[in-house]
C-alpha cells in the first residue's frame, strides 16, 4: 500500500499565485486523472468559478481534490511534506529524484514564477529540455509532466 495514502499525506501539484484559468482548468484534469491533490494558493488571478477554468476541467471538476490557501504562509502552515519547487534553473533533473509518495510539486505564476518563501526548504528542479531556444514550458504541460514522472510509482 502507497505510504502516503497510510499517513494522511497526499501527493500534490501546488500552483502557488496561477494566472491563467485555462491552465489551472487543465492542471485539475491532471490532477484528476492521477488521484492526486491540486492545492491552489492565492492570490489567484481569477475566480475558481470562471468559464475558462470550468471548461478546461471539463466536466471532472466533482473528481478534482482541491485545496485552497489564501496565502502561502496558509499553505506552509497546514499542508506539511516534501516539497519540489519546478524552476528552469532547477540542478537536478525531475528523472534524477527518488520521488516520495507524498511530494508536493511546486510552481509558480506563469509570469514571475515561485515567490521567495515557496523556496525556501524546498528542492529545485528542472524539466530537462534539449533545445537552447526554450526556455520554459506552458505551465499545465510542465505540471502535467511533472506529475506522470513523480507519481508513475503510484500508476
Amino acid at each position: 500500500m502507497d505510504r502516503a495514502r497510510v499517513s494522511g499525506n497526499r501527493p500534490a501539484i501546488v500552483l502557488v499565485r496561477p494566472l491563467i484559468p485555462g491552465n489551472t482548468g487543465t492542471i485539475a484534469r491532471t490532477c484528476a486523472a492521477l488521484e492526486i491533490d491540486l492545492c491552489l494558493v492565492g492570490p489567484l488571478g481569477f475566480e475558481i468559478t470562471d468559464r475558462a477554468v470550468r471548461r478546461a476541467g471539463l466536466d471532472y471538476w466533482p473528481h478534482v481534490p482541491l485545496h485552497r490557501y489564501d496565502t502561502w504562509a496558509d499553505f506552509a502552515a497546514r499542508r506539511p511534506g516534501p516539497r519540489f519547487a519546478f524552476e528552469e534553473w532547477g540542478e537536478t533533473s525531475a528523472y534524477d529524484v527518488a520521488w516520495p509518495g507524498d511530494a508536493q510539486l511546486l510552481f509558480g505564476s506563469e509570469t514571475v514564477g515561485l515567490p521567495p518563501e515557496a523556496l525556501e526548504g524546498a528542492r529545485a528542479v528542472r524539466l530537462p529540455m534539449r533545445s537552447p531556444h526554450v526556455r520554459s514550458l506552458n505551465l499545465a504541460n510542465a505540471a502535467t509532466a511533472a506529475a506522470y514522472i513523480a507519481f508513475r510509482g503510484l500508476l
